[in-house]
């Protein structure tokens, strides 16, 4: 059973801008501390943005003042604006969601990862 359920990705210009969507059931979203991740060929898996079930976030400093992580309480969906799009933005990106708390290390969670979504970004 899927849990959590990533689009939004595809090809953009450098400058351009992409919505990333992560739908989740609504035990989840109420529950977990959710976030996007991403992992380029060749890299470490990066935290882009996490928000904490009390609206708390955190933002990478690689992409602060460009994307912007939100929720819909109606639609029980995490989202990923990303602005100002560069070509070193190119990964796939990653949803996330772990139980109650925002862990330090996500490498091992209780909770749950997406199938993930392709951004590319061109020069």
């Amino acid at each position: 059973q899927v849990q959590l359920v990533e689009s939004g990705g595809g090809s953009v210009q450098a400058g351009g801008s992409l919505r990333l969507s992560c739908a989740a059931s609504a035990y989840i979203y109420k529950n977990y501390c959710m976030g996007w991740f991403r992992q380029a060929p060749g890299k470490e898996r990066e935290a882009v943005a996490t928000i904490a079930r009390d609206g708390d976030l955190t933002v990478g400093d690689s992409v602060k003042g460009r994307f912007t992580i939100s929720k819909d309480n109606a639609k029980t969906t995490l989202y990923l604006q990303m602005n100002s799009l560069k070509p070193e933005d190119s990964a796939m990106y990653y949803c996330a969601a772990a139980f109650w708390t925002c862990p330090v290390n996500w490498s091992s969670i209780n909770g749950y990862w997406g199938q993930g979504t392709q951004v590319t970004v061109s020069s």
